[in-house]
């Protein structure tokens, strides 16, 4: 039997406290269209090796990333992840370990928060980063609302290069808050247009470098002109391997820095799990979401590790929590510690160097194609490109001739008006073959 211990009293009881009548009043603000009208089309019950059977037809209709030509970037990219990252996290003191709620028995689950902390700071320059967030959409939404919290404001304006999820993901959470989300248009570069809206009520203008569109952008004149409009500059990515080449925002003055980094040490896996990277200056510690695990010495004068800073709501600051974010992504995290160590910095640059090697060779492929023309002039390792077709139907006939050639513009963001541009990436497993099968099958395509 099912184990249910609550009764109908208790349930009416729940909705009164709440505030509503039925449990479907819980799901007023999910859009019509998105809720099920009856149940997934899957049977009622069957057996394992039925189930099985079904879950493996079902899992065969994809195309792994490592079967064909594939060029998809966008926020998740394809690198090389050493067999030795998944052995090590495969370790059961690893995989089976949890938030370290006694940090006396955790030490080395925090010493390896510690050390994936430490290399965060390094890798974004920034003086303080916590011990990883979700992902890199969910951490940008967690910056927009530590700004408006630092400055006390409630407009966040976008840049038009901010990918078009974390930009949703932020205004789902924020308008929850009260605060305004201002989005400009998507555009290939805009300085200039970022720097006109700020105001005297913009809490944060939030960045991206590379942004969307592949364009690596110098950030001093954005953040020199939210510092004299009293705001702050938020700066986020999508790749975290461009900082091996690029200078990080850190560098740059961003007082919060944000993104993915699925690309060290964690494969696509279909779409997750990621771990979100947040770095801010050491003066916002205490308006930083998530925990910060610190390094001591105990009362024999060994080296140990604590908890230094937890603001979530799971521990003393309940309700007054900064974030209600509930966990670090641990092993995600670890996974990311575990490759970085392996590459060190010189292992980084290498990587950096040969990605951006391989999307020069690809942007100079594609521009030959009569037709298609190259937009992005300054890039690490994705371009965004102009067709003379919409880029969803090429996508979709390169895809049957086994080359994956990207993420179309509208399919990111439907309403930018960009419909026939088309965001490819290039990285180290790209070869010179995959690039050939790419402007072959696009030029094909194009007649």
């Amino acid at each position: 039997m099912r184990y249910l211990p609550l009764t109908d009293a208790d349930r009416e009881q729940m909705l009164a406290v709440i505030g509503v009548k039925t449990v479907d009043d819980l799901f007023v603000d999910v859009p019509n269209a998105a809720l099920l009208k009856s149940l997934v089309d899957l049977p009622r019950a069957q057996g394992e090796l039925e189930v099985h059977r079904r879950l493996q037809r079902l899992a065969e209709k994809n195309t792994p990333a490592g079967r064909t030509a594939f060029f998809l970037g966008a926020g998740a990219y394809r690198h090389h992840v050493p067999a030795s990252v998944d052995h090590l996290i495969q370790r059961s003191e690893f995989l089976t370990a949890y938030t370290p709620y006694q940090p006396e028995i955790a030490q080395g689950t925090l010493q390896a928060l510690y050390e994936f902390q430490s290399q965060v700071a390094q890798l974004l320059d920034v003086e303080i980063a916590n011990a990883s967030m979700y992902d890199g959409s969910t951490a940008c939404a967690e910056a927009a609302m530590m700004a408006a919290r630092v400055t006390k404001r409630k407009k966040i304006v976008f840049s038009g290069g901010v990918h078009p999820h974390y930009v949703d993901t932020a205004r789902t959470a924020c308008e929850a808050q009260g605060l305004e989300i201002v989005a400009l248009p998507a555009a290939i570069d805009d300085e200039a247009a970022v720097a006109k809206e700020l105001s005297a009520d913009v809490a944060a203008v939030v960045v991206q470098s590379p942004n969307l569109f592949g364009t690596v952008t110098d950030l001093t004149q954005i953040g020199e002109a939210a510092r004299g409009a009293g705001a702050l500059m938020v700066a986020t990515f999508t790749e975290c391997v461009a900082f091996g080449l690029i200078e990080p925002a850190g560098a740059y003055g961003a007082d919060i820095v944000c993104g993915e980094g699925q690309s060290i040490g964690n494969a696509l896996n279909f779409g997750g799990p990621y771990v979100g990277l947040f770095g801010v200056r050491e003066k916002y510690i205490r308006q930083m979401p998530g925990r910060v695990a610190g390094e001591t010495i105990d009362a024999d004068g060994k080296r140990g590790f604590v908890l230094t800073l937890s603001t979530r709501e799971q521990h003393i600051r309940r309700e007054k929590a900064t974030s209600n974010i509930c966990t670090n992504s641990g092993l995600c995290q670890l996974a990311w510690t575990i490759h970085m160590t392996l590459l060190g910095e010189k292992g980084l640059r290498q990587l950096a160097t040969l990605n951006h090697e391989k999307a020069i060779e690809l942007a100079d492929a594609l521009a030959k194609v009569k037709g298609v023309e190259v937009l992005t002039e300054r890039f690490f390792n994705e371009i965004a490109v102009k067709l003379p077709k919409p880029a969803q139907e090429v996508v979709d006939t390169l895809a049957a001739r086994g080359v994956i050639a990207g993420v179309a513009m509208s399919r990111l963001n439907p309403r930018a008006g960009m419909d026939d541009v088309l965001i490819a990436c290039a990285t180290e497993m790209n070869t010179d073959e995959d690039i050939a099968a790419y402007a072959k099958a696009l030029q094909e395509a194009l007649q």
